[in-house]
């Protein structure tokens, strides 16, 4: 589909859920894609990109970012402790707090740094046990645990079940985000990214629609 397609059903989408252009950020999960695919992107300027593994992005990234200024660097998949070091140093934003000891071992060391990236809570919206994230009912006192910590908080991020209706995934994850005072909403890949813009996201994960398939796959942006 390519890069130029999917921003102007972006814009279309934001047109009809009354929003303006621009609200909702498009993150290009450039995980596991070969350079010269990501080369391209980033020669046409786009800047905002997403990545699963804290190893191969310290292999790749911080070459691009000498030579393509501006690079804004999500991380999108699953976070170990024993990487989170590398991964403050790596990633401006992190869409993956998960669970209480990562929290409590990242106040740790964006104390011990100064250096906060910007954080988002993991919700498991569909209480799937093969699945990480905190689950909804849970979400307002890992919240304030958090904020308690002084990890100040971006917003939530989802990823629904696959196969199913992910609209109700969305509403609840603007729900929880609302009545904690969070403006960040981090939901919406390939397949249903319009219906997240509906629902008020602010950052999009978008890969194999952008970049063609990957040499792997898993499921934080698709």
């Amino acid at each position: 589909m390519g890069l130029e397609q999917i921003k102007s059903r972006i814009a279309a989408a934001e047109a009809a859920a009354g929003r303006a252009k621009g609200e909702a950020r498009l993150i290009a999960v450039s995980k596991v894609q070969p350079a010269e695919r990501v080369e391209a992107v980033l020669q046409s300027g786009h800047r905002v990109f997403g990545e699963n593994y804290v190893q191969e992005a310290a292999g790749k990234w911080p070459d691009w970012r000498a030579g393509y200024p501006g690079v804004e660097l999500h991380m999108i998949g699953p976070l170990q402790t024993n990487k989170l070091k590398l991964a403050l140093e790596l990633f401006d934003a992190i869409h993956t707090l998960d669970r209480p000891s990562l929290a409590g071992k990242l106040a740790r060391q964006v104390q011990s740094s100064g250096k906060c990236p910007q954080l988002f809570v993991q919700v498991n919206t569909g209480a799937e046990p093969q699945k990480a994230g905190i689950l909804p009912e849970a979400a307002d006192a890992f919240v304030a645990e958090c904020r308690a910590m002084d990890l100040a908080l971006t917003g939530l991020m989802c990823i629904p079940p696959d196969g199913h209706d992910p609209v109700p995934h969305f509403r609840a994850l603007r729900e929880i985000a609302a009545r904690n005072g969070l403006a960040g909403l981090s939901m919406g890949m390939s397949a249903d990214f319009e219906a997240a813009i509906a629902q008020g996201a602010t950052h999009i994960r978008v890969g194999s629609a952008i970049f063609g398939d990957r040499l792997s796959r898993d499921t934080a942006g698709r």
